[in-house]
């Protein structure tokens, strides 16, 4: 866009060079009539040049009478006049009326005072200029604007006779170019097995397709990768792209949307027209549920709905007429509960490849990967770190080796070691420490007992996930944090999930026995029991009042329901057997807390005198707990 700043500029320039006459700086000094009479009377006037055109007379002074003190303001040496040995430039400027009056006075005052002033006329050209350029300057400057706009809707293409205004129909979509592009193979993706397994045949379809289909199969028309967030959807895809020797569009499920109506539906059709021309060919979409949500759900003003369109076009190409069987679609999304059943049925999506977050031998290879480009002090324990790190994606991990390196650089250290990965682990899952917050002793007290509490109640019962490390340094937004080792479960029972609920409400019963009082730290505390609460009695069936029933719909289509799936009276039994369950826990976590108060002090008074503590110093005060398994996971508990 600069050009059109400097044509600009030229312009302004140029007209400034034309109307100055003589300089392009410069504007000789105006003076009246009987100034310049004077002038010529007193004989310091060496020539008077008439432009007819524009009715001024430019007035040149003798060298000798620059030196008079009346001229000083526009002597050469101490003004601003451009003053060149081969150019003469005029001092002053007269503008006058009647050209024919002006200049019969200024032949009568130099024959009066016998003189040798010189008079001459011209046409005075940069008048014209001057006017072509006003004239002509408004019209090359919105011409200029016109291409600059068409140009930015174009992308800064240009091309296209007029850019993308023409061409807003056109697919988005990025062909994978592997001689360009950073290539990623399935050597890159670490656990995802199953997945991987999918994908791979997929590819295996397109590179050799007489091999399936020589006994009658067909080639598969889509797969969809779903999952929670960060678990490798998107890199899957990668490999694929990376692996497969055939065409590879990428686009996302946004950039079909647009303000115009009927343009996404376009995109779509132009998506596939550009598959089909290279098929075989592999067109995969990031977060379809943009476009692919269920029809007629949230469409409560009747409208046209451009978003519906545009999934409408999607499933006539994935499984119409005159489609394509050699353009595979892979799709992701975190979201397939709200997606269409149309685009879920087999023919479209044939294959649904679920992509969970990794156990602890799949954190373990993913860890492998992403400690290659990192400098580490030692041989680190894969299985120590995996055990570490419950619940954690792969995204997760992978910041988890990128937090451990910046820790170790912000240290000045020369390599990454164990402890920098401990660091990061708890810079992630609990925040930044803060220990400059200011605490009342008071407070220091209360959040010490408080903590001492959860460690005390998960130590004593046999399903609650036994204590790695507590302190009372604030992190993040909590004012104290706790790290358990909980057994990684594929099913809960309801004992479990009791233990685990007294666990949580350890902290407030150690206020409320330690205190007689409670206080707001528990927040988190009570947010995490109630939504347990809640699943066990509406979603799980594990209350004995309501009996074997559910109220959850994994279809997701209850949140566009009006109204509750129970009754009034059956909410009344729900809101009451949930409050049941926790405040029997926390009787229950009083009841353990008041038994070993001597404990919970000796805990709490340690934790103050420390800040950190850890398990070997619950050994110490406890004993080993009785029903120790084998640790596989951390977990962390914060108060808000």
């Amino acid at each position: 866009m600069y050009w059109i700043y400097v044509v600009i500029l030229l312009l302004i320039l140029g007209t400034q060079f034309f109307s100055g006459g003589g300089g392009m700086w410069y504007q000789p000094k105006e003076i009246s009539n009987s100034q310049l009479k004077e002038f010529v009377a007193n004989g310091d006037v060496k020539k008077i040049e008439i432009l007819n055109e524009s009715h001024t007379a430019k007035v040149y002074i003798k060298k000798e009478a620059l030196e008079k003190e009346v001229h000083q303001d526009v002597k050469g040496e101490d003004s601003l006049i451009p003053q060149t040995a081969n150019e003469e430039i005029p001092q002053y400027q007269v503008t006058f009326g009647d050209q024919q009056n002006f200049e019969t006075q200024i032949r009568n005052t130099i024959t009066e005072t016998n003189q040798t002033t010189e008079l001459s006329f011209d046409k005075d050209e940069s008048g014209w200029v001057s006017a072509i350029l006003i004239n002509v300057l408004p019209i090359l400057l919105f011409i200029g604007i016109w291409i600059f706009l068409m140009r930015r809707m174009s992308g800064g293409s240009g091309g296209g006779g007029g850019g993308q205004i023409f061409n807003i129909g056109k697919s988005k979509a990025k062909l994978f170019d592997e001689k360009k592009d950073i290539r990623a193979t399935f050597k890159d993706v670490a656990g995802l097995e199953g997945a991987k397994e999918e994908v791979q045949e997929i590819v295996e379809f397109l590179k050799n397709p007489e091999r399936y289909t020589s006994l009658g199969g067909k080639i598969p028309k889509g797969a969809l990768l779903v999952g929670p967030p960060g678990t490798g959807k998107t890199l899957l895809a990668k490999a694929v792209a990376g692996e497969a020797k055939v065409p590879f569009f990428s686009l996302s499920g946004s950039d079909f949307v647009e303000m115009f109506v009927g343009v996404g539906a376009s995109r779509v059709r132009d998506l596939f027209k550009q598959a089909k021309e290279k098929s075989p060919a592999i067109i995969f979409i990031d977060e379809i549920d943009a476009i692919g949500r269920a029809r007629g759900k949230n469409n409560f003003t009747g409208s046209n709905d451009e978003r519906e369109n545009t999934l409408n076009q999607l499933l006539t190409e994935m499984d119409g007429f005159g489609t394509n069987t050699n353009v595979i679609v892979l799709a992701a999304t975190n979201r397939a509960d709200i997606l269409d059943k149309a685009l879920m049925r087999a023919g479209r999506f044939d294959r649904q490849i679920y992509v969970d977050l990794p156990d602890l031998n799949e954190r373990r290879e993913i860890f492998e990967v992403h400690l290659r480009p990192i400098k580490t002090k030692e041989a680190l324990d894969l299985d120590f770190l995996a055990k570490q790190t419950p619940g954690f994606s792969g995204a997760d991990i992978a910041n988890v080796c990128n937090e451990a390196a910046l820790i170790a650089a912000r240290k000045g250290k020369k390599a990454v070691d164990k402890q920098d990965f401990l660091d990061a682990v708890d810079r992630i899952i609990g925040g930044l420490e803060k220990k400059n917050k200011i605490i009342t002793s008071e407070e220091k007290k209360t959040i010490a007992f408080h903590e001492a509490g959860h460690a005390t109640v998960s130590w004593l019962l046999e399903h609650a996930a036994p204590l790695v490390k507590v302190t009372i340094v604030p992190r993040g937004q909590s004012l104290g944090a706790a790290w358990y080792l909980p057994e990684e479960r594929q099913i809960v029972r309801t004992e479990q999930m009791l233990d685990e609920m007294c666990a949580t409400m350890g902290g407030r019963a150690a206020e409320k026995v330690m205190f007689d009082k409670i206080s707001t730290g528990a927040l988190s505390d009570l947010e995490k029991v109630t939504k347990q609460a809640k699943a066990m009695v509406t979603i799980y069936g594990l209350n004995d009042k309501l009996g074997n029933i559910t109220y959850y719909d994994s279809s997701g289509q209850s949140d566009y329901n009006f109204s509750k799936p129970y009754s009034e009276e059956t909410a009344q039994v729900i809101d009451k057997e949930i409050s049941e369950i926790i405040e029997g826990q926390y009787l229950r976590a009083i009841k353990i807390l008041e038994e070993n108060k001597d404990k919970l002090t000796q805990l709490a008074n340690q934790l103050l005198e420390k800040e950190v503590i850890f398990k070997d110093d619950l050994e110490i005060i406890f004993g080993k707990r009785p029903f120790e398994k084998e640790n596989i996971g951390v977990e962390k508990n914060l108060e808000a």
